[in-house]
């Protein structure tokens, strides 16, 4: 058992703790949490009166399939055969063994969803997972977590422009995922009749999205793309989130009325093409604002993933509530990408997943964890 105890805990699930402590068991999972724990037996690490919360949640990024060489071989990222591959996993992508991981947990990063990049329609399932470990089947929180599909400039550029193979519009793209739904329905609708189609390994791929048991995970970055996502998403009533959403402080007010998910990010950085006009720090505070349920996101290796503290304070700077800006990178994008179960917050019988910071990494840049515990174990330590 650890008991991490003197430490200002966040809990993300209710108030602070002041002169707190976490108890973790045997079996990886937070026992208790509250003042003046204490628990024979139990290894104790003295917090020191340091900043304690759980471990961080990146909603998307691409950890382990974009490997830290940016070389050929270490583009697993898009499968640019065919612009519709949801039968693509994530898992069989994923290098655990990269740099970034150790990177990522030594800045308190302890969770992720990750997978294929945005030059397909429909690049394929994303997975949660851990950061620490050697093999991906045994970091896995849940797979899939969610269909990858994109709109706009990515998948229009990803096969050359007029004339070259589609999609070379907008339209095309919408196209081209509606004919795919279509297909994965009436599939999907014929299976439960008995009446035994072909097998499909595409329109296998996509029955969880028809059943509604992950959500079209939809790269959008322009307001009109964002609203063509949603109106797809309406049409085949299949649920969704909205990754990017680079317009979504223009649009926050329509985006309020709708309820999905937003995934803000990367935010940090250039503005590399005409879809991110628009990039901003205060977006994830307008939305937030105007009611839309928000999450900060690096899309590592955009960002890398060691900097999702700093960007959720530079959105603290820009505007964003600093507690909200903590939830964006905890419970939040827990509870939206479906794994709130496990992670998040520091609750009893959820994920021993803790930090114990230097300083806040919300306040001050570049601040490292002291200890990173992954489990109810030691993943880093100072």
């Amino acid at each position: 058992m650890l008991l991490i105890k003197n430490g200002y805990v966040k809990t993300m699930a209710g108030a602070d703790v002041e002169n707190g402590c976490v108890l973790i068991g045997d079996d990886g999972k937070i026992a208790s949490v509250g003042a003046d724990i204490t628990c024979d037996g139990a290894e104790i690490i003295d917090a020191g009166g340091r900043l304690v919360t759980p471990g961080c949640v990146d909603a998307h990024c691409h950890i382990g399939v974009h490997n830290s060489a940016v070389r050929w071989e270490g583009m697993d990222v898009n499968e640019r055969s065919d612009p519709l591959t949801p039968q693509m996993r994530a898992i069989d992508g994923i290098n655990p063994i990269d740099e970034t991981f150790e990177l990522a947990i030594k800045h308190g990063v302890t969770a992720a969803c990750t997978g294929p990049g945005s030059a397909n329609v429909i690049g394929g399932s994303f997975a949660a997972i851990k950061l620490v470990g050697k093999r991906v089947d045994n970091m896995i929180i849940k797979d899939p977590v969610a269909m990858k599909c994109a709109f706009g400039e990515n998948p229009k550029g990803a096969y050359g422009q007029a004339g070259a193979k589609a999609p070379v519009t907008r339209m095309a793209v919408a196209a081209m995922l509606r004919n795919m739904l279509f297909k994965a329905k009436k599939y999907s609708e014929d299976k439960d009749a008995g009446k035994e189609p072909a097998f499909d390994m595409k329109l296998e791929a996509m029955i969880p999205v028809i059943k509604k048991e992950i959500p079209l995970k939809a790269h959008a970055h322009r307001a009109d793309d964002i609203f063509t996502a949603i109106r797809i998403a309406k049409e085949f009533d299949v649920d969704l989130t909205l990754d990017h959403c680079t317009d979504g402080e223009l649009i926050a007010d329509e985006l309020a009325k709708e309820g999905y998910p937003a995934f803000v990010g990367p935010s940090f950085g250039g503005k590399s093409k005409v879809e991110l006009l628009h990039k901003s720090f205060t977006t994830p505070g307008a939305l937030y604002r105007a009611g839309v349920p928000v999450s900060i996101i690096t899309d590592a290796p955009v960002t890398p993933l060691e900097y999702l503290t700093m960007c959720a304070g530079l959105a603290v700077s820009a505007g964003m509530p600093y507690e909200e800006a903590w939830k964006a990178i905890t419970i939040n994008p827990a509870n939206q990408t479906g794994i709130g179960d496990r992670v998040g917050s520091l609750e009893t019988g959820k994920d021993g997943d803790v930090v114990i910071w230097n300083d806040d990494p919300l306040k001050v840049i570049g601040t490292a964890a002291y200890i990173t515990v992954v489990d109810g174990k030691i993943a880093y330590r100072e």
